[in-house]
């Protein structure tokens, strides 16, 4: 049996209508939203929590967090806030929840002044320093974490995980999985590219966030039960189970983010076709750096990665075969005959208006 779940960051514009990034935003700003929010009781059966109390609910504010000299968390540097589904037996259940728990963020979010809108990559600051200066204790902490040195990316970048078990897979189908993924990921991230903005202005690709993220951080990763099942590659692709409701779960985590859910739906299905097929036969533990940035840059306007992308939906559809998920692809299959992501909207939109922001509220 299958299981799915997503988890959605989501950036914002202030007030005035500027970008809400760690340069102007504080921890408190973000809070305040989340301190609106429902809690759900039995969603920490699903959810992992974590010892800083930031993550208790669906919603939780994104961000570096900083220590004092010890375990002690004195402050969350905000990027933003991740909407996190609970696990579901059905593609639809994730997607409905998804998108009631934006529907509800929108309202109150609003109500402070903050507007949500879509951006995989900062448009402004492609650089994250954090001040003051990192303490040992944290130098140490991050030097524990290899994936954690790679902060001053995932503080400028936005983007989904898509989570996807299926029970019973031995470890080391669950593994090989991960590493199929890994693999093909140059190839399935485009339908979602959504990042051409770069320091202010459009950059010369489709995403940005892929030329710049895919590679250093972790394309898939597998949870394990045991520290003993661990692969050790850089970026990471396992990691141990931090409760009982992730062990044997895939994350998917290259794509760009998405304001159509209906991609995110495509997505899992196709997901779901990949861990099913037994035709693909390319692995890879790490991202391949070379083949996404030329998947970043052009998309499938390149022909190995519109190839390649057409064969692995032909994949999926065929081992979907009659189950009713195999329909959800059909937007995949649109985007695929246009050629065009996201970002192809918000150039035209920039184009026309002259301004990212503008631009940007006519996102979602």
């Amino acid at each position: 049996m299958f299981s799915f779940g997503i988890e959605h960051e989501v950036a914002f514009l202030n007030r005035e209508g500027k970008f809400a990034d760690f340069t102007r935003t504080k921890f408190a700003d973000f809070q305040q939203i989340i301190a609106k929010l429902p809690t759900y009781p039995y969603d920490y059966l699903h959810l992992h929590i974590g010892d800083a109390g930031i993550r208790q609910k669906r919603w939780y504010i994104e961000g570096f967090e900083r220590f004092a000299d010890s375990d002690q968390v004195i402050d969350c540097i905000p990027k933003g806030i991740e909407i996190r589904t609970t696990i579901h037996s059905s593609i639809q259940g994730a997607i409905q929840e998804l998108t009631e728990s934006f529907r509800l963020l929108r309202e109150v979010a609003n109500t402070f002044g903050f507007t949500p809108i879509l951006s995989s990559f900062n448009p402004y600051n492609s650089v994250f320093e954090p001040q003051p200066p990192l303490n040992e204790y944290e130098i140490k902490l991050l030097q524990t974490y290899p994936d954690e040195e790679t902060a001053n990316i995932y503080m400028v970048t936005c983007g989904p995980d898509l989570n996807i078990s299926l029970a019973n897979l031995s470890i080391e189908n669950l593994i090989d999985i991960g590493r199929k993924l890994t693999y093909y990921s140059p190839f399935i991230i485009p339908f979602t590219y959504s990042s051409p903005f770069y320091q202010g202005n459009l950059w010369s690709g489709s995403s940005v966030r892929t030329f710049i993220r895919n590679g250093k951080r972790p394309a898939t990763l597998v949870y394990v039960e045991k520290e003993e099942q661990l692969i050790k590659s850089t970026p990471s692709l396992t990691k141990v189970a931090r409760i009982p409701a992730e062990r044997g779960r895939i994350e998917f985590k290259s794509c760009d983010s998405c304001d159509d859910f209906n991609i995110y739906a495509g997505l899992l299905a196709l997901l779901k076709g990949l861990v099913l097929d037994k035709t693909l036969l390319e692995r890879s533990h790490v991202p391949d750096i070379v083949l996404h940035q030329t998947s970043a840059k052009l998309g499938f306007d390149n022909a190995q990665i519109f190839d390649q992308a057409n064969q692995i939906l032909q994949a999926a559809e065929t081992a979907l075969a009659t189950d009713p998920d195999v329909q959800l692809l059909t937007i995949l299959k649109n985007i695929l005959i246009r050629r065009k992501s996201r970002s192809h909207d918000l150039v035209e939109i920039f184009q026309r208006v002259g301004s990212i922001e503008e631009t940007l509220k006519m996102t979602y």
